[in-house]
């Protein structure tokens, strides 16, 4: 196995007005997401404290019985199934999580039990979301776009969604913990524990994304593959799940709206004379076609959970 490559970028000069600073962690970010899609951020604003304590809550309630984590199932007609869940495909059998949407929604699924791991998941989730909008802004000027551009094509935070994620150690029977996959949404922020497991695939070869203490990982979703015409690459990652250790982590995820129109901007187009290489779609167009496709691997059908129905390049 490839030994970890991926830069850690402190953020910090964003948040002291360090001009030439910021110029560097923009420089680095953008050959990140034009190599690998993935980078880790420290200084951002999240407080360790709040992610260790998130962290260990996690961990406490995946380790309950499982009468009392099924007792917060998600609620029947929510728009997506906030709550306790298990992977219902037999290669995730060995994964937990437990979703939450926006702080104070009706549909999402808490145990009594845990007030705390609620209210902890909550403030992950609102400082998680102060993150994105940095991180749009840093993004955007790194593509040579001026820093609102993602912001205002991104300005709906009702899609977002923070899942807790628990891998039991590897057995004889497996380790994987999720399979290769791309993250569907705009940006993705995850906040791993020491244990490990995350890895990106890179011409061919899977690398370790190594946990770094107070880091966040940040992965580049579809939309910004879509929006930049394949600048930045939403790259293949799955979770190894390691030897004699259980995994927590959570997963932030930094969505846009279903109604959503995604095609290439023009900055990566016509004003470089360059071929669009996707033609226009709504958002929930894409994620209907990737269930539909999700189903064809259950049943044991050849599929693709990528973009290559709206591709024009295929």
């Amino acid at each position: 196995m490839a030994n970890s490559l991926m830069p850690i970028v402190d953020l910090s000069p964003f948040f002291l007005g360090d001009k030439d600073g910021e110029r560097k962690a923009r420089e680095v970010i953008n050959e990140a997401c034009c190599r690998y899609g993935f980078f880790q951020i420290v200084n951002h604003g999240v407080a360790l404290d709040l992610m260790n304590r998130a962290l260990k809550l996690s961990k406490f309630f995946f380790e309950c019985p499982v009468e009392e984590k099924m007792s917060c199932s998600p609620l029947p007609g929510a728009p997506f199934p906030a709550g306790y869940n298990r992977k219902p495909n037999p290669s995730y059998e060995f994964s937990e999580y437990l979703v939450m949407l926006q702080p104070g929604s009706n549909f999402n699924v808490f145990p009594a039990n845990h007030p705390q791991l609620r209210e902890v998941m909550g403030d992950l989730f609102n400082q998680f979301v102060k993150i994105g909008a940095i991180l749009e802004s840093i993004l955007s000027e790194s593509l040579g776009l001026p820093p609102s551009t993602l912001q205002e094509f991104n300005n709906d935070r009702n899609s977002d969604v923070l899942t807790a994620l628990y891998y039991l150690p590897a057995t004889e029977k497996g380790k994987i913990g999720i399979n290769s996959h791309r993250d569907v949404g705009c940006i993705t922020f995850v906040l791993q524990d020491e244990v490990g497991g995350l890895e990106v695939q890179k011409d061919g070869k899977w690398i370790p994304v190594t946990p770094n203490k107070g880091a966040l990982v940040v992965n580049i979703g579809i939309v910004l593959q879509v929006l930049t015409n394949d600048k930045y690459k939403s790259p293949n990652h799955r979770v190894v799940r390691p030897n004699g250790r259980s995994r927590n982590s959570f997963s932030f995820f930094y969505n846009v709206s279903g109604e959503k129109w995604l095609e290439p901007l023009p900055y990566f187009t016509k004003q470089i004379d360059q071929k669009p290489n996707y033609k226009g779609f709504l958002y929930s167009d894409y994620l209907l076609k990737r269930n539909e496709n999700k189903l064809k691997r259950a049943s044991g059908l050849e599929e693709d959970l990528g973009l290559s129905h709206f591709s024009l390049t295929t």
